[in-house]
């Protein structure tokens, strides 16, 4: 880190962290991954850290919920996601203590929760919003795994109701006519 101390290099982080995700929320739909976030403000404030990212990151988020709430501002920290699995993490909860909402129960309204507010983002920062004014959507990739186990709890296909085989596509047995 140099010639800095941490809290300052995440005082800056976190200025630079609000400024990287304001720019995030002007594109529909964007997210940026926690480890991109990361490096960018490393790259900007050029203060580095060799520290793993989930030792430092949450607590410079934890700040861009605070200023975000201090200024009005929808929780732009909705905007950054996982990279394995494209969801907000569980710091998230932070954005609904800060707002003074109780904690959601599980992980699928965690997602809800901050797909709308990332909607709320887009809009207060200029995003090209289309018409009908948009729509909350989870990030992409949560969004694949969220589909991923829908088609695998998908109705059975259906069955002869005479020889119990899979029926084929005719919808006519080929065993039983």
């Amino acid at each position: 880190m140099g010639d800095h101390d941490a809290g300052e290099a995440r005082e800056r982080w976190a200025e630079e962290a609000y400024s990287v995700l304001t720019g995030v929320a002007r594109t529909y739909h964007a997210v940026i991954t926690y480890k991109e976030l990361g490096e960018e403000v490393q790259e900007r404030s050029g203060i580095r850290t060799k520290a793993l990212l989930h030792n430092w990151i949450g607590s410079v988020l934890g700040k861009v919920v605070r200023e975000a709430h201090r200024r009005g501002d929808p929780p732009l920290t909705a905007l950054v996601v996982h990279t394995d699995d494209g969801m907000v993490g569980v710091g998230y909860r932070e954005v609904l203590q800060i707002a003074g909402q109780p904690p959601l129960d599980g992980v699928e309204e965690r997602e809800h929760h901050a797909a709308q507010a990332r909607l709320d983002c887009y809009r207060k920062f200029g995003a090209t919003i289309p018409p009908g004014g948009g729509r909350a959507a989870l990030a992409p990739r949560y969004q694949a795994a969220v589909e991923r186990r829908r088609v695998r709890t998908a109705a059975p296909p259906p069955v002869c109701a005479g020889c119990f085989v899979q029926l084929p596509s005719t919808g006519v047995c080929d065993s039983c006519g």
